[in-house]
């Protein structure tokens, strides 16, 4: 089907009628697809789309759509300036979205934002997180030890998708090792989506106060670490707390939920399985194809600060334009056949990192959690399967990270 900019936005049955909403249900038994009703609108890949408040805005599903909003100064990352596509849990009623708090770098524009970035950059580089390969396989092995001698029937989110990136996270920060069983109980509280919003708000506290005692540390004895560097720059003690908050929540939840679903992924399909265990150097591929296929970050919205025409269509300044990286990365036009999980396909251009000024400065330490990650766990556990059926895996449907909220697995033991 074509697409003609000036025809009149329609439904998924292809009658015009109200803006679609989020968010919407995935299909019963397919829990590594996104929701039909995105996938139907490849066809439009800029459409209307009414928010939580009730603002008609806009919905990008398009992959070219979504790089273009993404890139673009001229749309917004300020929360002040957002319609939010989704009512968020302990924000109902709120009928404005408060500026960032400080050091969370992520709600900002140029220049503030370039500031921040400019410092963590460097601190981010393809050869620095590369340097941290031997201590992400220490890791990995270390969890895996401790995983076989609790098995052989686990929850691989709380014995593996969860510790690695913690521990590592931990490494980054430069968390001392006689503080790191307290660090990750009060994170493991914060991320879970199990816990209530009285115990997940006592510990959001615990890991301000934990990140406050870290950086006075730092500041007294710098250690060879990155907020140790950052102590030497312009950064305030509040800054510094906020910043290390940021790099906390965008290191762990989302790598975390990449391990515990991508394992699914490849349990759920033993062709491609197979294919990595025969040949470990598809390592790489894999974890780029799992990042597209499963695009568990989502969705990603901009608020336009003067007009702009995007794919063909006026977007008012002041409107709130919604990509859906889901569907983004499920555009026919960019991926072909974009619903098989094909760990040979070449997915780079996926926008799960995001794209343009506010790209994920972490995906390459992601990456590298990855690529060791999955071929050790899958080396040391030949035998590794669910210890439920698949319908029964728990899902985190509603949570700003999809993913599993546990993985039952177990193995053969010699």
């Amino acid at each position: 089907m074509s697409y003609n900019p000036t025809a009149p936005d329609t439904t998924a049955d292809g009658t015009t009628g109200e803006p679609p909403t989020l968010p919407t249900d995935r299909r019963t038994g397919c829990p590594f697809d996104p929701p039909g009703e995105l996938t139907a609108l490849s066809d439009r890949p800029l459409r209307r789309m009414r928010y939580a408040d009730g603002h008609i805005g806009w919905l990008a599903t398009g992959h070219a759509a979504a790089r273009a909003v993404l890139s673009d100064p001229r749309f917004s990352s300020r929360y002040e300036l957002l319609h939010l596509p989704v009512p968020m849990p302990g924000m109902e009623g709120m009928t404005a979205v408060p500026p960032a708090p400080t050091g969370d770098f992520l709600g900002l524009d140029a220049p503030e934002h370039t500031r921040y970035r400019r410092l963590l950059t460097g601190k981010f580089t393809v050869r620095r997180m590369r340097q941290l390969s031997e201590r992400v396989e220490q890791f990995t092995h270390e969890c895996l030890d401790a995983m076989e001698q609790a098995g052989p029937t686990v929850d691989l989110v709380e014995a593996f998708a969860r510790p690695v990136p913690a521990l590592m996270i931990c490494e980054l920060l430069g968390v001392p090792y006689a503080d790191r069983d307290r660090f990750q109980e009060h994170v493991a509280t914060l991320f879970d989506q199990a816990a209530d919003a009285e115990a997940r708000g006592a510990a959001f506290a615990a890991v301000g106060r934990f990140m406050g005692e870290l950086v006075a540390a730092k500041r007294a004895e710098p250690t060879d670490d990155l907020l140790s560097d950052l102590t030497t720059s312009d950064l305030t003690e509040e800054e510094l707390i906020g910043v290390g908050g940021v790099l906390l929540a965008a290191g762990l939840d989302t790598t975390a939920n990449m391990l515990g679903l991508g394992t699914f992924a490849l349990l759920s399909n033993p062709d491609q399985l197979d294919a990595l265990r025969a040949d470990p150097g598809l390592a790489g591929q894999t974890v780029e194809e799992l990042l597209r296929y499963l695009s568990v970050a989502d969705p990603i919205p901009r608020a336009a600060l003067e007009d702009v025409e995007i794919e063909g269509r006026l977007v008012r300044a002041g409107e709130t334009v919604t990509v859906s990286v889901q569907a983004a990365n499920r555009d026919p036009l960019k991926f072909p056949d974009p619903d098989r999980f094909d760990i040979h396909r070449k997915a780079t251009g996926h926008v799960s990192f995001g794209h343009g000024p506010h790209q994920c400065l972490g995906q390459q330490l992601a990456r590298v959690e990855m690529t060791v990650a999955f071929p050790a766990l899958f080396a040391r556990f030949p035998t590794l399967r669910l210890a439920v059926p698949p319908q029964e895996v728990p899902l985190r449907d509603r949570a700003n990270i999809y993913g599993v909220i546990s993985l039952p697995v177990t193995w053969d033991k010699e």
